[in-house]
């Protein structure tokens, strides 16, 4: 029996039941900032591209976009819960929030900027993005600790305003978890962080250190919104850990790499969230970084 040629058996079947297989190849750049540690722990710095490997839903990607301690500008959002729960710590908390602001100022690129919101049973603006102290030290005189919680409203309001950021997006929440109050919900945040291309780092002020006072599950859905977009989880109790806390953030940023991606053939799926691995091929080395992104909030 002679054999039948691939031309041949695809115009002899029905339309439809034998297609080839259709990969997407999306023209819109994914941005990474991504932080690596050396096997002890310590901040590496000094990677090259061809170090690097990285997958989209499993497929490795060429790296079109590098950069080392990226010159990009740092936009920093820093939401401070002033619920009534927090009040105990509120002192020491505002003083390592002002020398935060001092170093973001007057260390780096002469172009990062920070903004200063609020939330209890609403969120506010108590300062724009700027590179003016004064008004920054103004907007936390102002603070007041009362009401409910409404962490997830704050974070999905903020990152809407660190979309319209150039250079590099960060947030950092200081809080003691529990959110009570939002409209918003889990997801809702995540995906504003996704669209944002931000990363997330939390301080959770929970002086206790077992399960008794504190709120699990608003501490399991920070870990996972920090860790989900490359940022880390912080567990300061007293005002010399709130500053180290502060500092190791600052010190992650100052070191970050900036990677960038154009998607290729990436095989379809319902699944709006493309999840992202990040490696170094070097052994003993570890990356923080997003874990994915949603297909419909790139830029």
């Amino acid at each position: 029996m002679g054999s039948i040629d691939r031309r041949t058996l695809m115009a002899a079947l029905p339309a439809g039941l034998l297609q080839e297989p259709v990969f997407r190849v999306d023209v819109r750049l994914v941005r990474i900032l991504a932080t690596v540690r050396d096997a002890q722990g310590a901040l590496a710095g000094g990677l090259d591209r061809a170090d690097f490997r990285v997958t989209d839903n499993g497929v490795e990607q060429e790296i079109a976009v590098f950069e080392r301690q990226s010159a990009q500008p740092l936009s920093i959002a820093v939401l401070i819960d002033r619920s009534r729960s927090t009040q105990r710590e509120r002192a020491y908390e505002l003083d390592a929030l002002r020398r935060f602001f001092r170093a973001v100022v007057r260390e780096g690129n002469p172009r990062d900027a920070a903004a200063l919101y609020s939330f209890n049973f609403e969120v506010v603006m108590q300062a724009g993005f700027t590179r003016r102290i004064e008004r920054l030290e103004d907007a936390i005189r102002r603070l007041r600790s009362e009401g409910a919680t409404a962490m997830y409203d704050a974070i999905y309001l903020a990152a809407r305003d660190l979309e319209a950021r150039e250079g590099r997006r960060v947030m950092v929440v200081v809080t003691d978890g529990a959110d009570t109050i939002s409209r918003a919900t889990f997801h809702e945040a995540l995906e504003g962080l996704h669209r944002a291309d931000a990363v997330l780092y939390a301080l959770l002020l929970v002086p206790v250190k077992g399960e008794a006072g504190r709120n699990l599950r608003g501490e399991n859905a920070l870990i996972q919104l920090s860790t989900g977009t490359g940022g880390r989880m912080f567990y300061p109790s007293e005002a010399a850990s709130l500053d180290q806390a502060f500092s190791e953030i600052l010190r992650d940023l100052r070191t970050q790499y900036l990677i960038g991606y154009y998607p290729k053939n990436i095989p379809p799926s319902k699944d709006r969230f493309h999840r992202i691995r990040v490696e170094v091929n070097r052994p003993g080395y570890t990356v923080s970084a997003r874990t994915g992104y949603f297909a419909d909030a790139l830029p």
